[in-house]
């Protein structure tokens, strides 16, 4: 398999607060690598600065072996492809506008579509079941409804690299299934090199390839899902008890968290005391506890 994403001891800091520090990761074709951890832990910076939005301050984000910030926009755009986490779409655009935006990169300078960017929109939209939308507004429909034509306009972007921030936000639990495994099916079909914040651990021991444990800006373990998804592992980085049993017929971790304190015996009222009003007091328990255009990518598309 070939590196399409190599991430080099990246380092960002804001208003002189490190947000990332040395970090390095490596994503190839036809693989889904997670990136997990705690809010604030830096993974939507770390999506931001490999997209080229934010400049890292040390490192060096490449792209089938070129430097990610040489490369002119309309380059960059034909390499990677970007899922949001914040949805700032055109409420007046339509669906299928929208969703060709994602041609962009291939329109040249008077914008005009042909007929494959038309066509390629069109399988798109049958992909991310959106047809049936493609004439709505975007302001008149859902938020998980457009967290859905985010992915879709990304897809027809066409790039061989895919970044998601947070893409099952907003969504049911069928409509999380769905865009997941149409990730999953484009990883494993057209090779699709595919970089994924999510804060669902359960979620990334089914589809993810390699898992990235982030804290505070650093990586603390990155391997496949029963590697990285451990007890230990995530108590320490998310400061709470949990247990982590194997999926019966997968195979994969599954995270069942600790939501209550146990009440010591020895602080439990006996049937008397309860029956007792005079020494009946309430004591409230506390909720949580305390304690493509380069030579390594040929694009598919004739003509762009």
């Amino acid at each position: 398999m070939t590196n399409m994403l190599n991430v080099h001891q990246v380092g960002f800091s804001y208003n002189g607060k490190t947000i990332l520090q040395d970090v390095s990761l490596q994503v190839e074709s036809g693989e889904i690598l997670a990136v997990v951890g705690p809010n604030g832990a830096g993974k939507t910076t770390l999506i931001r600065t490999i997209s080229g939005i934010l400049h890292p301050k040390t490192g060096m984000v490449q792209v089938s072996g070129m430097n990610l910030e040489k490369l002119p926009p309309i380059q960059r755009a034909r390499y990677l492809a970007v899922v949001p986490q914040a949805r700032e779409l055109p409420a007046t655009f339509t669906v299928f506008q929208t969703v060709m935006l994602g041609r962009t990169p291939y329109l040249g300078w008077l914008g005009n579509t042909t007929t494959q960017d038309v066509e390629i929109v069109r399988h798109v939209l049958h992909l991310t079941e959106l047809e049936d939308f493609k004439e709505r507004r975007i302001g008149e429909i859902s938020g998980g409804e457009q967290q859905r034509v985010l992915l879709a306009r990304a897809l027809a972007q066409n790039t061989p690299i895919l970044l998601l921030d947070e893409p099952t936000a907003h969504l049911d639990l069928q409509h999380q299934s769905r865009l997941l495994n149409l990730v999953r099916q484009s990883a494993d079909e057209i090779g699709l090199a595919v970089l994924l914040a999510i804060h669902d651990l359960n979620l990334v021991g089914f589809y993810a390839d390699r898992v990235l444990l982030l804290v505070n800006g650093k990586v603390q373990s990155i391997g496949t899902p029963n590697e990285v998804l451990t007890q230990a592992n995530i108590e320490r980085a998310y400061q709470v008890n949990v247990e982590v049993i194997s999926h019966p017929r997968y195979g994969t971790p599954l995270i069942l968290p600790d939501g209550f304190q146990k009440i010591p015996q020895s602080q439990m009222l006996s049937s008397k005391e309860i029956t007792s009003q005079s020494q009946l007091k309430f004591q409230p328990i506390p909720l949580y506890p305390r304690s493509y255009v380069g030579e390594d990518f040929k694009m598919k598309e004739k003509g762009s």
